[in-house]
């Protein structure tokens, strides 16, 4: 069988594949209230075969939100919106029902954003924006507005905030979670000396900069269901020569996470400084996944423009990473585990409504399937 088709456990989650739909805002939530946006959206994933679907990044307060129209899951209203959301995204493949997880963020100093199409700059308080939070009074851009700094009262209360929506995540019957300390959100933020200058607790040294972010993956951990995984999404490199969050410091924050109970690291890279020059390429990210795996015993998934099935399945039959997440192949083809499948000859499970399908060339692609026409 091909690797990339292996089945994988979490806890004890079973995922049927290692192909996850890795997380997208979409920009497309009221009063951080999912919309039938997200039903379609979501839905089509759900059909996709993949081994998990994770949600986009779920803000954890009203000002945690990259944008206005970003998802949350602070409020009655957001719990409500998504439990409907998800109903109808669980009932769409009942004989392959993909496992969901929910990515818990906030965006910190990025937040009170434009959406993208709208030129994503930063929003003033006058024209419907508003006061963001960060480790220090450190602007993500020069000449936008810096945030407030954060107090060690006001860091309890947000540990609340990201354990609160934990246990609205579980009331929604969510398969897992994953805690966003990645692409320059508030926890990389304390992670990064780009943009944290405390000089408390939080800050400064390695251990004080990781501090809080572990803080919170702790209070989550502790309070989600010991039979569900919980998975870390980081930022392995500034891209930036002035920072020292890179691999090497990122390998440490990897290895605590996994000595608090994480089941997975999500690799990413880059997102804190103005000043980054990445090197944009097929797979470009793929190195760092595999240097925190040859340091840790929990899975690692790999992020970062992997497009082709032959790709994905090089990256872990050579064990490089446990897991590849594709976001934007995704987007631009909804089936690509069913094409993935085909070329690597693989099966998969779908709807019987698209048995019919099933190209002439690959038959067996969708399993044992029969299908009586009148």
């Amino acid at each position: 069988m091909a690797a990339l088709f292996q089945p994988l456990s979490l806890r004890d989650l079973d995922l049927g594949n290692r192909v996850i739909v890795s997380p997208m805002c979409q920009y497309s939530a009221v009063e951080g209230n999912a919309q039938p946006w997200h039903q379609v959206h979501l839905g089509q994933f759900a059909m996709s075969a993949a081994g998990m679907l994770i949600l986009e990044a779920t803000a954890v307060e009203a000002i945690g939100r990259i944008t206005p129209a970003c998802l949350g899951l602070y409020s009655d209203d957001n719990e409500a919106a998504l439990k409907s959301t998800l109903e109808v995204v669980h009932g769409l493949n009942p004989n392959h029902r993909v496992p969901v997880c929910l990515q818990l963020a906030h965006a910190g100093r990025k937040a009170s954003s434009q959406v993208p199409w709208e030129g994503g700059q930063q929003i003033p308080d006058d024209l419907g924006g508003w006061t963001a939070v960060a480790p220090s009074e450190i602007p993500q851009l020069p000449e936008e507005t810096a945030p407030a700094a954060l107090s060690s009262d006001d860091l309890g209360v947000l540990k609340k905030a990201f354990v609160a929506a934990a246990l609205r995540a579980e009331r929604l019957g969510v398969d897992a979670l994953e805690v966003h300390a990645a692409h320059g959100y508030l926890l990389h933020q304390f992670l990064s000396p780009v943009a944290n200058f405390r000089t408390d607790q939080y800050g400064g040294t390695l251990e004080n900069r990781m501090r809080f972010p572990l803080e919170v993956v702790k209070a989550v951990r502790e309070v989600w269901p010991q039979n569900k995984p919980v998975g870390v999404r980081l930022s392995a490199s500034d891209w930036d020569t002035a920072s020292s969050w890179d691999i090497d410091e990122a390998v440490v924050f990897a290895k605590a996470c996994e000595k608090i109970g994480v089941d997975w690291i999500d690799v990413s890279s880059g997102g804190v400084s103005h000043q980054q020059k990445i090197d944009l390429k097929p797979g470009y990210q793929v190195h760092f996944a595999e240097a925190i795996k040859q340091t840790v015993s929990i899975p690692v998934m790999a992020v970062g423009l992997i497009t082709e099935a032959e790709q994905a399945e090089e990256i872990v039959a050579s064990q490089k990473a446990d897991m590849v997440a594709l976001a934007r192949a995704f987007l631009y083809n909804p089936h690509w585990v069913w094409h993935a499948a085909a070329k690597l000859g693989a099966t998969v499970t779908v709807p019987p409504q698209y048995w019919r399908s099933e190209p002439h060339t690959v038959k067996g692609l969708f399993g044992d399937t029969s299908l009586g026409m009148r």
